[in-house]
């Protein structure tokens, strides 16, 4: 069996509940350090699907290991491999696709209702879910690609959530988990201090009732995940 190449480009921004979920439903899956200088695959049909974390560099930024990974999106793309981006990973997907990936308008950090798109592909990828509170933290938004699908928005971003076929790629964050909120508090309190958006939220209203928010956001995690463990090439 194949296994789902989940790629980490920081410590912290692990999979988070998404490991969770496929080791819940018996889904094989690996880690891919980018982080500690783990290669880049070449191709692509060695797994079952690609999957990209978030991390605090811009898609834009010089990095060495950036270009390969476009190219390995594309030819996932090009090759029906499915392909899942969180935050950073959705931006990357982006790029590789033609969008292009710039400054939001107002930083986003913390708790935030997201509205989905009122189209077909929107109602099947969030299984008829309308609002949910999501969480974010980013300071640059995407663009969609051609032919891609418009899932997601917030009030502070328009372009939460994109689908094209079997691919989907996130602006928010729908893998967190209690650790990773606290971690990422401490890690980026500077950045949370400094910023003057109206979006960014304090600490400690991230981790109010947080148990309660993650368990709601898990559930709209599940539905999205479902519909992309469909199109996994396991065999």
């Amino acid at each position: 069996m194949k296994t789902v190449a989940i790629f980490r480009h920081t410590p912290s921004e692990g999979p988070g509940y998404f490991a969770t979920f496929l080791d819940r439903h018996d889904i094989p899956w690996e880690l891919i350090r980018v982080d500690q200088g783990d290669a880049i695959p070449t191709k692509p049909q060695q797994y079952a699907g690609l999957v990209f974390m978030g991390g605090p560099m811009s898609v834009n930024d010089p990095l060495p290991w950036i270009p390969p990974i476009l190219e390995l999106i594309r030819k996932a793309v090009q090759t029906d491999i499915p392909v899942l981006g969180h935050c950073l990973g959705g931006q990357l997907m982006s790029k590789a696709l033609g969008g292009e990936v710039t400054r939001n308008p107002n930083k986003e950090i913390g708790w935030g209702e997201i509205t989905a798109s009122d189209n077909d592909s929107a109602r099947a990828w969030l299984d008829g879910l309308t609002q949910f509170e999501g969480f974010h933290w980013h300071g640059e938004t995407f663009t969609l690609p051609s032919a891609a699908s418009h899932l997601m928005r917030s009030a502070y971003c328009q372009n939460q959530a994109w689908a094209l076929g079997k691919h989907l790629a996130m602006q928010c964050h729908v893998e967190m988990t209690p650790s990773m909120i606290t971690t990422w508090c401490k890690t980026w309190a500077d950045e949370i201090a400094t910023s003057k958006s109206p979006a960014v939220q304090t600490p400690e209203v991230m981790q109010t009732n947080v148990q309660i928010r993650l368990d709601a956001l898990n559930k709209v995690a599940d539905r999205l995940y479902a519909r992309w463990i469909k199109g996994l090439v396991l065999v």
